[in-house]
């Protein structure tokens, strides 16, 4: 009976045992399992707090930004195409920023350039935001709100409102920007001016854009490149939609750290309150249809020396100061006038994104976009005709240009084209 019992005591004791060590080694599994999946929560909350961080960071740039930038209005506008225009006391518009010109007033207009021959005015073209009937008041400036979604948009905060850089045809290396340009060169020339017919081109790309222009160009193509440019764009990734845009362009080196669109940067200094830049122009023009054209005069006050800038029929928008240039500060040693769109080729092969009309020059005028009354202003403050005009095309495959000349549109070109087609594949 005692061995039994001894027996049977022992065995129980094997078996607590062996149980206590089944129990201890499933406890230890599940603290092992526990504490790796609480390693993979924390690390996946580490992840998410990290990039939460990045987006709060980068919207307080962005935001920090737009209160730069959006001065206080007294009055808004809102715009059939969403936009919001406000109307901004003259020295509170960003240009006042500008160490340089802190505590400035604008300054009076110049005098103009003198024409040596009428002119052929078409109908006068006007901004979407101002066919309500609705007005800045005197002493204001109208200035297009820049939102968040405006600079989300762009593909890098700091590049927000600059050109990437080749934005001048100046050589065949270029391979996503694609030009079809009229340009003089060889003297010096001190503005230029022409009528810009507008359409509303298909661009099919967010990060590609289609723009019609005149440049105002000094010093080499290097990193000292100075420009002054205007005309009409469409690119989405800047405005948010395809309308045609009213719009200026400034840089002193190449579009690397210098300058930028229209007033996202202090630099140019408005004085009008009835253009804002930036805003949507209407009407525009269609195939066979009404054809509608803006005028834009670039030229530098010879008493002193800033570079004035007209729209229309004689609307004076404002300037850029000249010591805002290296190589402008002179003159211009060349011009040039005509389109350039992006061809990113995002979906391996050439854009679609058109260029004018989206037709090529031979189709003429009602389908191929122009430039008329090409001119240049030389050193004594005189509208000359041009002499020695020369044509590029990148891609004539996509994009061409043919040039002409007559007793009304003086100096004149089509260009433009569809871009990718079986002869531009």
């Amino acid at each position: 009976m005692l061995a039994e019992e001894t027996i049977i005591k022992g065995h129980s004791k094997i078996m607590a045992t062996s149980s206590y060590s089944i129990i201890f080694k499933f406890v230890a599994f599940l603290l092992l399992v526990s504490s790796f999946t609480t390693g993979v929560v924390v690390c996946g909350n580490t992840n998410q707090t990290f990039k939460s961080q990045q987006e709060l960071l980068k919207l307080k740039k962005i935001r920090g930004y737009l209160k730069k930038i959006n001065k206080p209005p007294v009055k808004t506008i809102k715009s059939p195409d969403g936009d919001l225009i406000d109307c901004v006391l003259s020295h509170l518009q960003p240009a006042f920023d500008h160490p340089q010109l802190k505590g400035m007033n604008p300054l009076e207009p110049p005098k103009r350039p003198q024409a040596n021959d009428t002119v052929n005015e078409m109908e006068e073209i006007l901004q979407l935001w101002t066919v309500s009937g609705e007005s800045c008041p005197e002493g204001t400036v109208p200035i297009r709100r820049t939102t968040e979604k405006d600079v989300m948009r762009s593909s890098k905060l700091r590049r927000f409102g600059r050109k990437i850089r080749r934005g001048v045809r100046h050589d065949t290396l270029s391979s996503d920007h694609e030009h079809a340009v009229a340009f003089v060169n060889g003297e010096q020339y001190y503005g230029a001016k022409a009528s810009i017919n507008v359409w509303t081109p298909r661009v099919t790309d967010q990060y590609e854009f289609s723009l019609s222009q005149l440049w105002v160009i000094s010093g080499t193509f290097g990193h000292d490149l100075n420009t002054i440019e205007a005309g009409w764009q469409v690119s989405p990734e800047l405005y948010g939609d395809n309308y045609p845009r009213f719009f200026t362009y400034w840089t002193t080196d190449e579009y690397q750290a210098t300058g930028c669109y229209n007033l996202l940067c202090s630099g140019f200094v408005q004085i009008n309150n009835r253009i804002a830049m930036g805003a949507a122009i209407s009407p525009r023009s269609s195939v066979n249809g009404r054809q509608f054209d803006i005028g834009i005069m670039i030229w530098k006050d010879p008493k002193h020396g800033h570079w004035w800038l007209q729209f229309g029929s004689g609307l004076l928008v404002g300037y850029w100061p000249d010591f805002l240039f290296s190589h402008l500060r002179g003159h211009a040693s060349m011009v040039q006038f005509g389109g350039e769109i992006v061809n990113s080729r995002s979906m391996g092969y050439h854009t679609s994104t058109q260029m004018g009309s989206g037709h090529f020059a031979y189709e003429g005028f009602g389908k191929a976009s122009y430039f008329r009354n090409l001119q240049v202003v030389d050193w004594d403050n005189n509208l000359i005709p041009l002499s020695n005009l020369h044509l590029l095309a990148d891609h004539p495959n996509c994009y061409d240009i043919r040039a002409g000349k007559n007793n009304v549109w003086g100096n004149y070109f089509y260009y433009g084209g569809p871009g990718r087609n079986p002869r531009c594949p």
